[in-house]
């Protein structure tokens, strides 16, 4: 392949990356050994990255200058039905928990003992039974689902627009 190939593609390259995109191009060292054209360019190069690799971990500074709303919508989507599967199994055992420890029947037992008599006594258990209780919870995590995929999505579109502002989220990434 000739520097001009190589130069021309790394151009087409910068066309198609320049919406966004933080690149690290490579082609000063080719440039540099396609127009002296000697192997002593080569050699003198070598050094150059081996003193470097000796020095320590590379370090490079990149800029996250934008966010794909869609990948974000698809990942909080799935992360949030995550979390609603999680709390229904939370809410579900935590219930037959607290059953087993018969902590419904000793409230049960204390608000009767504050009742009066009355031809309808109240029950605890008609208002937090295990179906409702864990249907409750489905409707909670289905509600969650929808407001976590919408919020998650609002706020990719949040950082776009001040990352255009002000440059994006600066990290710096090693290789150890």
């Amino acid at each position: 392949m000739s520097a001009t190939s190589s130069e021309g593609s790394l151009g087409d390259q910068g066309t198609a990356l320049s919406r966004g995109a933080v690149t690290s191009r490579t082609a000063p060292t080719q440039r540099v050994n396609a127009t002296s054209g000697g192997s002593a360019t080569k050699t003198a190069a070598r050094p150059a990255t081996a003193a470097r690799k000796s020095k320590g971990p590379r370090r490079v500074r990149l800029a996250v200058a934008r966010v794909d709303p869609w990948s974000v919508m698809k990942m909080s989507f799935l992360l949030s039905v995550a979390l609603g599967i999680a709390g229904v199994i939370l809410t579900a055992v935590l219930w037959m928990i607290l059953s087993t420890m018969n902590v419904f029947s000793d409230i049960e037992g204390v608000l009767q003992s504050l009742q009066t008599t009355t031809s309808d006594p109240f029950s605890i258990k008609d208002y937090v039974g295990f179906g409702r209780v864990v249907s409750l919870s489905i409707v909670i995590g289905v509600i969650d689902v929808i407001l976590m995929t919408a919020i998650a999505t609002v706020m990719a579109f949040l950082y776009n627009i001040c990352s255009a502002l002000v440059g994006g989220v600066q990290l710096t990434l090693t290789d150890d």
